[in-house]
């Protein structure tokens, strides 16, 4: 299972966006407080659609706490990391995908103890992140697609797989 963890995220459009490719990839969110938003906020579930409603999340009051309830293999996105994303073999069977903040990324005090397997996504020098929910985007498929996209459809369900032959 992948598991998508936001430390203290505080932009509610990113989260209800997060929640949604969380539902289409079937991975378990993990939110670690203090959120700066209300989970009930409209803002999140517009930005959710009617999907949010299908997610599996967990809310922390600390990430101490998120470590003693989620054993697995953590690994970090923060602009510090010196490897790319792909540069990671993600076959472990409890995978945890962590990103900090929007603001000011994941503390050093936590990375620190992580330096093996915090990671970048490379751009350029002009641009010092990527949007959140776009980050986690592009870790989640990197993961699924080194899976072989576990049991995901690869077809369109609702309109039927031959629609574009038609």
């Amino acid at each position: 299972m992948i598991n998508i963890v936001l430390y203290e995220p505080e932009i509610p459009q990113n989260t209800g966006n997060i929640m949604r490719t969380c539902v289409a990839t079937n991975s378990k969110l993990h939110l670690i407080e203090p959120l700066g938003f209300k989970m009930d906020d409209k803002t999140v579930r517009r930005c959710g659609v009617n999907y949010i409603d299908n997610c599996e999340y967990e809310i922390y009051k600390n990430f101490d706490e998120f470590k003693s309830k989620n054993k697995g293999k953590y690994y970090f996105f923060t602009r510090y990391g010196h490897k790319p994303h792909s540069d990671f073999e993600f076959k472990d069977e409890n995978i945890y995908l962590i990103f900090g903040k929007e603001s000011t990324g994941i503390p050093k005090e936590i990375l620190k103890d992580y330096l093996d397997t915090c990671m970048r996504l490379p751009m350029t020098d002009k641009v010092r992140a990527l949007n959140l929910s776009n980050c986690v985007a592009i870790a989640t498929y990197e993961v699924l697609r080194q899976n072989d996209y576990f049991d995901l459809l690869r077809n369109e369900p609702f309109k039927g797989e031959d629609y574009l032959e038609k």
